[in-house]
């Protein structure tokens, strides 16, 4: 099938690893002209020489996309190619840990929902201007299937994927019908976002006294997933490209949960 993707310009943020890095490489393989934001330049250079091999135009700039200018100069630098046009926004940049609510600062709190929610809303802000103006433009939204269904920890990172799930309903109603604007809900997905030191799995192990992999396996039992497994990057990045696509027509507002299952309730 002809997803309609060749040749469109997408922007991915917090592209360089994970579910953005696996976004970024099924794009390149519809043939899209990709264009990632990371803080991590390393790996960033590692995505890029990827996408390169595949035979794909690809721009990338780091920036970090917790402040207001790290979000606008990382843009301007990941666009300069393309003239400031883009077709895809993907909202993918995210960090979270496991921490109890009576652990959590002011401090905290606004980290985690300046890097998770706010880069969301001043990546649209900015770029909206140009989405309107192109044809068949999307926004697609990393969320988490924590924004529908909250566990106890970790509580600031369900908050603020509650509130991109806000966003994403807002503006898809504010911005249509030129503009779609839908959100994905990952469960579980073994990735450098739990793998790393002080990410998810690590800071779970403390939490329940366990090793990292010990405590992401109790976790699972917790939620009773159906699929009893964690996903992959490249099963989320699927179901972003199906959205940023032509087969996606006639979808917009929607929350796609990748989340082997672990939703129950029938919204």
């Amino acid at each position: 099938m002809d997803t309609g993707l060749k040749d469109k310009i997408v922007l991915i943020t917090g592209a360089a690893q994970g579910i953005g890095r696996s976004t970024a490489l099924a794009f390149a393989r519809e043939g899209a002209r990709v264009c990632l934001v990371d803080i991590n330049s390393d790996a960033l250079q590692e995505v890029k020489a990827e996408i390169s091999a595949i035979g794909t135009d690809v721009t990338v700039a780091r920036a970090d996309l917790s402040s207001a200018d790290g979000v606008i100069t990382g843009i301007d630098a990941a666009l300069q190619r393309h003239n400031g046009q883009v077709d895809i926004l993907v909202n993918n940049v995210g960090a979270g840990k496991v921490r109890t609510f009576d652990e959590l600062s002011d401090e905290e709190w606004d980290f985690t929902m300046n890097l998770n929610f706010m880069s969301y809303v001043r990546t649209c802000r900015y770029l909206l201007p140009v989405l309107r103006n192109r044809d068949k433009a999307v926004i697609i939204n990393n969320a988490s299937d924590l924004a529908r269904q909250p566990e106890p920890v970790p509580i600031d990172y369900s908050a603020s994927k509650a509130a991109v799930l806000a966003l994403t309903k807002g503006l898809a109603r504010a911005e249509a019908p030129k503009i779609r604007v839908n959100a994905v809900a990952p469960g579980p997905v073994w990735t450098p976002f739990w793998t790393k030191d002080g990410g998810f799995a690590d800071t779970m192990g403390k939490f329940h006294g366990m090793s990292p992999r010990d405590a992401v396996e109790h976790e699972l039992s917790l939620r009773q997933l159906p699929l009893k497994r964690l996903g992959t990057p490249e099963e989320v990045a699927n179901v972003i490209v199906f959205l940023a696509s032509d087969l996606a027509s006639f979808v917009t507002s929607a929350v796609w949960g990748v989340d082997g299952g672990s939703i129950r309730s029938l919204a």
